[in-house]
Order: C-alpha cells, then structure tokens, then sequence
C-alpha cells in the first residue's frame, strides 16, 4: 500500500512574499491598478527575480493580482459585481454556518459576541471595525463544527476586508449596528429563524464612497458593510 506523505506548510520564500503582499492588498496599502514593481519587491525581500515572479502567479490565482501586457503586474480591481458576489455568497454560507451553529451555541459565546459588537460601535478607524466585525461573525457560525464551510467563509471575509479598506481608507466614521444587536436579541431569545433572517440581509449590505485612484481621479468605490 502506497503510503501518501503529509503535506509540508508552505514556507518557501515566493509563499512568504505572496502572503505579505496579499496582506497588504488586503488592508489596502496597495491600491486597484497600482503596479506591484519586481525590482522593488525582489530587493526588499533579498530575493532573485525568480521566487518574486512565482509570487505574483500566486496572487494571479487568488485574484488579486493581474499581468497585463505592456503595464506589468497590476492589483487586480473590482467592481459592484464582484462585491455584489460575495456579499451573497457570504449570505448562503454564514446562513448555513449559523443554522448549524444554533444548537451548539452557549450564553458565553454570545457575551462574546456582544462585547465583540460593542468593540466595532467603539471603533476610531475602518481596520479596528473589521476587526471586531469579523470577530463576531465568527463567534456566532465557528460553533457550526464544519471546517470546511468556515474556510471558505473565512476567505470571502478577506475579500469583503479588502473592498472594505479599499473604499474606506479615510472617511470612517463610528457607526453603531443595530442588526447585531438584533442576531444577538433573536439568539438569547431562542428565535432562530428570526436571526437567521437579519444575518441573510445585514451581509448583504453594500455601501458606497468616493475615492481617488492613483492618478489622482474620483470614482465611486463599493464595500459590505455588515
């Protein structure tokens, strides 16, 4: 019987520098349409060439990153259809994670949504509020017990963190979220259905803003906001 070995982590250095670099996509360091520069990224890094480019093939595959002839490697845009997208993919999903989570959930995990609540309602900038955003979401469908179905819930948050910070690098102000204080209320109050209903529309929530692009025009940019 042929034995399959266990797969190694990644920990090559074009693993490191597509993890870094699709971090700072992410958070919005680097902007739509900005060119993501070999020369520079190799020299940082202290590396060839070679791991560099396998790098921007990773990001190529995540879709954050695109070649284009002529221009180089690009952060990939988006627009509303692409947030459009996984605001309703993460519907289904958490909807799912939710309904199965439900029976598994306990007072103290909904303490800790609440505080979790109360943290982004406190929050001062966009990154904090994600954070804490993120935190409960997680909080209220984790308890689903399927790995599988929060990995891929776990990886339309990075995109919805992404639209996110690139819409609202500035400009955020302190709002307060009264859907989930509403989850929260439905779930202490034993009516699943009910919470089941306000997640389905609240990460379905589409705001918009206007933002500069690098060379210095305005367009409209689209994030979810819940």
């Amino acid at each position: 019987m042929v034995k399959i070995p266990k797969a190694k982590p990644d920990d090559t250095i074009a693993a490191k520098i597509s993890r870094t670099l699709a971090e700072r996509i992410v958070r919005g360091e680097f902007a739509p349409g900005e060119r993501l520069r070999q020369d520079h990224i190799a020299e940082e890094f202290g590396a060839s060439h070679v791991p560099v480019r396998e790098a921007f093939r990773r990001l190529e595959a995540q879709g954050l990153a695109v070649s284009i002839p002529r221009r180089g490697v690009r952060v990939a845009d988006f627009g509303l259809a692409d947030v459009r997208e996984v605001a309703e993919m993460r519907a289904a999903l958490e909807v799912l994670a939710l309904r199965n989570a439900i029976p598994n959930l306990t007072q103290a995990i909904l303490d800790e949504a609440e505080a979790a609540t109360h943290e982004g309602d406190d929050a001062q900038d966009v990154r904090r509020w994600e954070e804490a955003n993120r935190c409960f979401h997680r909080l209220i469908t984790a308890p689903c017990d399927m790995p599988r179905l929060m990995e891929a819930i776990d990886g339309l948050h990075a995109a919805s963190a992404r639209f996110l910070f690139s819409a609202w690098r500035a400009g955020w102000e302190r709002r307060t979220d009264t859907d989930h204080r509403a989850i929260i209320d439905a779930l202490r109050g034993e009516r699943a259905e009910e919470a089941i209903r306000i997640l389905h529309g609240h990460v379905q929530w589409i705001g918009r803003t206007a933002v500069r692009t690098p060379t210095g025009s305005t367009r409209d940019a689209f994030a979810i906001v819940g």
